[in-house]
């Protein structure tokens, strides 16, 4: 069962939040609250995951999720909210959050995320991927805290052709679930070849891997504009 604590000023939010996650069957929502109990309550809870809403009154999403990431054993942070702005994204993802879901994520998306977020791994919708690429390839370097010097021509060489079509998805900002539909394969065997791309790329999260298929040219025309 994954555990998930909902952090949102809103109690209508976290209502609907609770009741979209709970179908899911192996989820259950441990905390639902706002923002000034969250850290005792989390802490106090140990949930695996914690979608926190990045807009709030004091104190906001960044303050809670530092406080969070201090606990001694923190656990995964996706902040969720309407807005994907750059600035917050990337002050987001320095301060250690691993996804960043808009609201209006579909049900579906949102489950898989947090599946995926649940077991390590680190989910962005596509907007907001397209958002984080963006920003990654304007530092002009290509260098940034999720790729720490990349992967060359020939890693990216390594990849089978299979491998080569679910990175290309990846960097497009697909989830796991739409992946394995486009290419008529089972989710888990999307899981394995995205765990293959990251080994042979050395590349830490999906958001690495799709800075570096946007690099090489990989990702579709309309998704590097």
């Amino acid at each position: 069962m994954i555990h998930v604590a909902i952090v949102d000023d809103e109690a209508l939010v976290r209502v609907a939040l609770r009741r979209i996650l709970e179908t899911a069957g192996d989820i259950a929502v441990v905390v639902d609250c706002d923002g000034r109990d969250a850290v005792a309550a989390i802490e106090a809870a140990g949930p695996d995951l914690v979608l926190l809403d990045a807009v709030m009154p004091a104190p906001d999403g960044l303050t809670v999720l530092r406080e969070l990431r201090a606990l001694p054993r923190p656990p995964a942070v996706a902040m969720l909210t309407a807005f994907d702005t750059s600035a917050y994204i990337s002050a987001a993802m320095r301060e250690g959050a691993t996804g960043f879901l808009l609201k209006d994520t579909a049900v579906g998306t949102l489950i898989d995320a947090v599946r995926v977020l649940a077991s390590g791994g680190t989910v962005f919708t596509p907007t907001v991927s397209r958002t984080v690429v963006r920003g990654y390839l304007g530092a002009g370097d290509g260098t940034g805290p999720d790729n720490p010097g990349g992967a060359d021509a020939v890693a990216l060489g390594l990849l089978t052709l299979r491998e080569r079509e679910v990175l290309v998805l990846v960097a497009a900002g697909l989830p796991n679930s739409d992946i394995a539909a486009r290419l008529g394969i089972t989710v888990a065997t999307v899981k394995d070849h995205v765990r293959a791309v990251l080994r042979k790329l050395d590349a830490p999260n999906r958001v690495a891997a799709a800075v570096l298929a946007h690099r090489a040219g990989l990702a579709p025309a309309a998704e590097r504009t």
